[in-house]
């Protein structure tokens, strides 16, 4: 675009701004979609693990008043639309790396305050590296000094150096504690204790944003560890409310890591910390990049992102087969709903009460407000829409109707460097159900009758194909933000039986294979210490479920023949152990073995004091083993995977077929003769019915685990 036409563009969009009342702030959308910046992919020919990642060409340590690297080292082309967010960061602006409207602008400033006038937009969102001090007398208090000169430290104080600038587009942060007296120093380090954290953090992210990172909300999380000496980094590419592109997370932490080295030199060791999202995190980037990391403390972790989103996205399957294919008040039974799903259900109230009549209505269905709630409703409420749903985006106003209507917007998306595209410039997906015969252990138990089997697996039916879906119908009352859902359960999305089976979905068994290889899955691999800490969450029907951790325990089981390197630490809601759990992995990081007085699995209650520890205190169904005390005290459930007769591991994308006869002929279904149904069963399962005993058909033979049964 030449520079006339460039300068046309900015002076009519900021004629548009002299003409709103909205300030700049609220007007800082992205505009136009960027074409993607080429940068390197990794090669892998057996998994990440063992291929060997480039050299990096950057020089460090980043200067101040300097921009870190922009380009990944290997993970793959830089993609667009992507949103900035460094001043929500307290980081100002970025800088202008463009004047054709790519990206977010970019307003002049005068006398500290910003203008209507946009003087460029930066697609990179990149800034320079800046130094920032805290001071924080608790987790909960915490503010930013600008005169260190006169300050007056209390004594209960902390003085935090803070350093934030861009890597990989991403906002990293180096936190150190320091002297008074050091401030003006950028390498002084004498409070230090030569013990570093990194820093993951959680959340469900779809991509294509660079995400906020204010230092305060560090600070609060470990505030205990920064009083004690310890240095803390991180970064917002390693938040997966940010993005859950693991590849791209090891590039930047690898790079975040090395900027902290080239100024203070080799920590004593490394150890990650992070819940949900930035438990997986550390699975995999253990997995993946040994070295990165010394250490982990996962929380509410889960093996990986991909083995969740196989039940997660049954959830609305199954709410919209008990609500528009079946009768709902028949299902609303706690009984009938685990046995089905797997998770907890209770009898409580959630806000999605509201929608049911109005569908209830337009879908010619009876009103009826359910009783029951599971996990799948009260944890996972609007996961499918945000995550699989490549037509839907955000809500907020960060992107311009024109971005929202290009964009691809999905989990699978922001992966595509990974999982690869169709024809229609999707990425694949690698969520499959082709097989899965829900409700099989409830049909074997007994819980639901061969009718009631038949019906489920003939309506329940798959998603769409992701060129074929579209948005969330939302209806918003006026004057108001409130919207009513008018296509609940994203039932719009979800394929339709008429005369003949609702049909499945397929997954890409090339997408597949490429997320086993480059990393994506969480096959076992357990090299470093590992203390996994989860609340017992199940009587709140939190979605950060227990059972998660087991299917993590047999893989590495599976992959390495121990538990040696992994500890399971759950807890009652009330008490949290994190002291305990730093204890005892600076005890066990700095000996080189355990010590198991400090780090065995076991079991806390709301005081705080253990109720079991021992290798056996876990057992229960999940291994196959004599319930031991801490399996008693905090009850684990499944998820409507192993309802469907697959593993506790969870890690079956693309599971092996057998003919129906030859199911029946296995003892598939119990004490169930379903010989009279074989005509409808056929019908259902054309290709056959998952046998979870070959495992997955797309995995690589190469990576078939060690000590696999």
């Amino acid at each position: 675009m030449n520079v006339f036409k460039s300068c046309l563009i900015i002076f009519f969009y900021t004629l548009t701004l002299s003409t709103c009342s909205e300030t700049p702030y609220q007007y800082r959308q992205v505009l136009t979609v960027a074409t993607n910046t080429p940068a390197p992919l990794i090669d892998v020919d057996s998994h990440l693990r063992f291929s060997k990642r480039p050299s990096d060409p950057y020089s460090y340590p980043i200067k101040v008043g300097e921009i870190g690297p922009t380009l990944p080292l290997f993970s793959g082309d830089l993609t667009y639309p992507f949103a900035c967010s460094t001043w929500e960061s307290g980081l100002g602006q970025p800088e202008v790396d463009n004047h054709e409207l790519l990206g977010t602008p970019v307003f002049m400033e005068q006398n500290g305050q910003l203008t209507n006038k946009v003087i460029g937009f930066s697609k990179d969102c990149i800034i320079k590296t800046q130094i920032r001090f805290f001071i924080a007398s608790s987790p909960e208090h915490s503010t930013e000094v600008f005169n260190l000169e006169t300050l007056t430290l209390k004594a209960d104080e902390i003085l935090l150096r803070v350093e934030q600038g861009t890597i990989n587009r991403y906002i990293y942060t180096l936190m150190m504690p320091i002297e008074q007296s050091e401030w003006t120093n950028r390498t002084a380090q004498s409070l230090w204790n030569k013990r570093l954290i990194y820093q993951f953090a959680g959340g469900v992210g779809i991509g294509f944003r660079q995400g906020k990172f204010a230092p305060q909300k560090l600070i609060e999380r470990r505030f205990g560890q920064l009083k004690k000496g310890y240095a803390v980094i991180s970064s917002s590419g390693n938040k997966t409310s940010h993005t859950y592109n693991m590849l791209q997370a090891e590039d930047t932490a690898l790079r975040v890591k090395k900027q902290f080295i080239s100024l203070y030199g080799d920590p004593l060791y490394t150890v990650g910390i992070g819940g949900s999202g930035g438990g997986l995190a550390q699975y995999l980037l253990a997995q993946n990049a040994p070295g990165l990391i010394d250490g982990a403390l996962p929380l509410y972790s889960y093996p990986d992102m991909v083995s969740q989103t196989l039940y997660a996205l049954d959830c609305d399957l199954f709410n919209n087969y008990y609500t528009f294919r079946s009768d709902l008040a028949y299902w609303d039974d706690q009984n009938k709903k685990r046995a089905l799903e797997g998770l907890n259900s209770e009898q409580l109230e959630h806000k999605s009460w509201f929608f049911y009549p109005i569908n209830q209505l337009l879908n010619a269905k009876p009103i009826y407000l359910p009783k029951i709630y599971s996990e799948c409703v009260n944890g996972y409420f609007g996961l499918s829409a945000l995550v699989n749903n490549p037509d839907q985006g955000f809500l907020r106003k960060t992107y311009s109707p024109h971005v929202k209507e290009i964009t691809h917007w999905s989990y699978w998306q922001d992966l595509a460097n990974v999982f690869g595209k169709d024809q229609h410039g999707y990425a694949h997906s690698i969520w499959d159900n082709q097989g899965v015969q829900y409700g099989l252990k409830a049909l074997q138990e007994d819980v639901i009758t061969a009718e009631e089997f038949i019906d489920l697996n003939f309506h329940i039916g798959g998603w769409k194909s992701a060129n074929e879906m579209t948005k969330e119908q939302l209806l918003f009352i006026p004057f108001t933000k409130i919207g009513i859902w008018l296509t609940q359960w994203s039932n719009h999305n979800i394929t339709q039986s008429s005369h003949t089976p609702a049909p499945r979905s397929r997954a890409s068994l090339k997408a597949v294979e490429n997320a086993y290889r480059y990393g994506q899955v969480f096959l076992g691999y357990n090299d470093i210490p590992t203390i996994d800490i989860h609340h017992y969450l199940e009587e709140q029907l939190d979605m950060h479920h227990v059972s998660t951790v087991f299917a993590t325990r047999l893989r590495i089981l599976e992959q390495t023949g121990t538990a040696k390197n992994h500890k399971i630490w759950i807890a009652d809601a009330e008490f949290t152990p994190m002291d305990e759990a730093f204890q005892a992995m600076d005890d066990w990081l700095l000996k080189g073995k355990p010590n198991d007085t400090l780090v065995s699995d076991r079991c806390f209650d709301k005081e705080g004091e253990i109720i079991a520890q021992g290798d056996t205190v876990w057992n229960d169904s999940w291994n196959n083993q004599i319930q031991g005390p801490c399996a008693k005290h905090f009850k684990i459930y499944t998820n409507s995977r192993i309802q469907a007769g697959g593993p506790w591991q969870g890690s079956i994308f693309k599971c092996h077929t057998i003919p129906v006869q030859q199911a029946i002929n296995k003892g598939h279904y119990g004490n169930h003769n379903m010989q009279d149904y074989l005509p409808q069963l056929t019908e259902i399962f054309p290709e056959g019915v998952c046998d979870y005993t070959q495992g997955d058909s797309a995995k690589p033979n190469s990576l078939t685990p060690r000590f696999a049964p």
